[in-house]
């Protein structure tokens, strides 16, 4: 793999692995549509490797407390702060999609890469999320989310593990239909995604250490300092710009990313 490839793939995972727009899909469909090789799995590693240090940078004050917190509450076996409860809500919204992944991972990683199911999930779900912006209330922040919310959080994070849903998308959609603000569901979507990616992130590691194959170095590095410094960049120009432009953005791309892969594979 050359070094434009290289940097093409770390921008793409970077950038998309925090907008609602599934960066698994985009992964999936950058072989398929310039007929470049598979990446490998030792790009795959520290392309979420980077992901995970910049959203962990990004959220390293809130991550920290939560942290703590949480700690604390194991050592004095109660919740004294709503960010001991919020370490845990985290923790419960984790279970649904780490057990799925598990459990169908042979599944996931065959028969749904078809690039259809990647455009209705795209499509249908971008649907999904325009919706739930539009008639969500918008009037709690994170500090009002309980053991419900993260249930329900955690358990639409699982439809994630459909290419083309996008797991920042479908949480932050499951967020704003239960009210949140679209603030609090974008961070609480992102603070979800630490110990989502540190799994994934950790099992590709096992995979690659099993699997005897040489890593380059280089080409590790480059991945990973270049998917951090994208996706540092998305979190917070998303954070930044969400309330004024709203997820139409990020629906429109999804409904016409879908069309075009309608158009070129049936």
């Amino acid at each position: 793999m050359d070094l434009l490839q290289l940097i093409f793939l770390a921008l793409v995972q970077g950038i998309t692995e925090f907008l609602p727009v599934s960066s698994s899909a985009h992964l999936i469909l950058v072989p398929l549509l310039t007929d470049w090789q598979d990446q490998g799995l030792a790009i795959d590693v520290a392309a979420h490797l980077g992901s995970l240090l910049a959203v962990v940078f990004y959220f390293r004050k809130d991550i920290a407390r939560i942290l703590f917190a949480g700690i604390d509450s194991i050592q004095h076996r109660k919740l004294t702060s709503h960010d001991s409860r919020l370490f845990w809500y985290l923790a419960l919204a984790s279970i649904p999609v780490l057990a799925l992944g598990f459990l169908l991972r042979d599944v996931i990683s065959t028969s749904l890469r078809d690039p259809l199911i990647i455009a209705a999930a795209s499509i249908g779900f971008g649907l999904l999320l325009w919706y739930a912006d539009v008639q969500g209330k918008r009037i709690r922040t994170i500090n009002t989310v309980n053991m419900k919310d993260a249930v329900i959080i955690g358990l639409a994070q699982a439809l994630a593990l459909i290419p083309g849903t996008s797991r920042s998308g479908i949480t932050m959609t499951a967020g704003l239909l239960l009210g949140l603000d679209r603030d609090s569901s974008a961070r609480f979507s992102f603070l979800m995604a630490v110990p989502i990616i540190l799994a994934a992130s950790a099992y590709e590691s096992l995979k690659l250490i099993q699997s005897g194959l040489t890593v380059e170095l280089t080409n590790f590095i480059i991945t990973a300092l270049l998917s951090a410094i994208s996706a540092f960049i998305a979190i917070h120009l998303f954070l930044r710009f969400l309330d004024k432009i709203g997820m139409l953005p990020f629906v429109i791309y999804r409904v016409l990313l879908g069309i075009v892969l309608i158009v070129l594979f049936v």
